[in-house]
């Protein structure tokens, strides 16, 4: 196997594994590629599933990549797979509702502070889903957007209103509070 190849079939399984499109910065430290590595094992990895023989091709979403169903095939599968693939939330988009759902109005400083790391794509996730809104700006310097939960998080999560969240016992309340 060429070491090209071999570079290719790394990112290909890191992107198996991760169910959320991931960033060249996410591939460059979970493989331990050179980033200019990455870019080439990427294009690799196009090419090969850019073949007629492959059912998935590889995307790049919000500035990631993750691999999906060829368009020609998505219109076949969409009826089966459609609606859970579109319900189903990553373990970080779920992490991000909750701080947002607990601790709003939140900016996404403030959700970045909570977690430790870069929110924006679970945001744009989150925000595309319908699960959270803008309500306001923040009243100090740059007036940051504040995001809280929507009606749609209520029906999706059967909630009659945000008070029927479960109660956070003092330890997860903590989790919960800006570092």
């Amino acid at each position: 196997m060429q070491l090209l190849d071999k570079q290719a079939a790394l990112i290909e399984a890191i992107l198996f594994l991760e169910a959320d499109a991931v960033s060249e910065t996410f591939l460059v430290k979970a493989s331990g590629l050179a980033k200019s590595e990455v870019q080439d094992a990427l294009t690799r990895l196009k090419q090969i599933y850019g073949k007629n023989e492959h059912g998935l091709e590889l995307v790049s979403l919000a500035g990631g990549y993750m691999f999906a169903p060829k368009k020609q095939l998505w219109e076949l599968l969409k009826t089966r797979y459609g609606k859970k693939a579109e319900a189903r939330l990553s373990r970080a988009a779920l992490e991000t509702l909750a701080i947002i759902a607990y601790s709003q109005p939140i900016t996404r400083s403030e959700i970045e502070s909570i977690r430790g790391v870069s929110s924006d794509a679970m945001v744009k996730l989150l925000l595309s889903r319908e699960f959270i809104k803008e309500v306001g700006k923040k009243d100090v310097p740059g007036k940051p957007l504040q995001y809280g939960t929507t009606k749609a998080f209520l029906r999706h999560f059967n909630l009659k209103s945000i008070s029927d969240l479960p109660k956070l016992d003092e330890v997860e309340r903590r989790k919960f509070e800006l570092r």
